[in-house]
């Protein structure tokens, strides 16, 4: 009977560590996911930046100034903006 009772321990604990070693790899894949997620859309970004700044030629501006002069042509480029860049 302890015999039993023993193994059935056993293979609880076993059962947990599995478990544990699980969740450790699900929270590792959760991490990466969001870590190359976060890259993409930083990289996005960058790209973005870069476009302003070689067609608008916006370098010398601060973050604010443009933000203010992207305010200025916001509503012209919402209203006229072709249909295959309008959101679906």
């Amino acid at each position: 009977m302890s015999n039993q009772l023993e193994n059935l321990i056993s293979k609880k604990e076993e059962i947990q560590k599995k478990i544990e070693r699980e969740n450790s790899i699900l929270k590792k894949s959760k991490y990466l996911e969001s870590t190359k997620k976060r890259k993409e859309r930083t990289r996005k970004l960058i790209q973005k930046g870069a476009l302003l700044d070689k067609y608008f030629d916006t370098e010398n501006l601060s973050i604010d100034e443009t933000e203010d002069f992207l305010k200025i042509f916001s509503n012209y480029i919402k209203e006229n903006k072709p249909d295959k860049y309008k959101k679906n």
